[in-house]
């Protein structure tokens, strides 16, 4: 199909007691999924395709609730 993505090609490492996923296309690294010993998994991530990760742990923002308790 010449429409389909390629799929990613995953490098599985440890370091210490924490573990490390590094996802690739085309040998371009865009991704790392870390997980530590302790506490919850996150991910780095490339979005400009430069070799500058950004931290992103995929979880929505908090939005403060915003009710009207009184109108004067």
């Amino acid at each position: 199909d010449a429409g389909a993505l390629p799929e990613p090609e995953v490098t599985i490492t440890t370091r210490g007691e924490d573990r490390y996923e590094e996802y690739r296309v085309r040998g371009q690294m865009y991704m790392i999924k870390v997980t530590p010993a302790r506490g919850k998994p996150y991910y780095l991530i490339d979005d400009e395709g430069r070799g500058q990760f950004s931290r992103s742990d995929f979880a929505p923002s908090v939005k403060v609730p915003l009710w009207v308790i009184k109108r004067f």
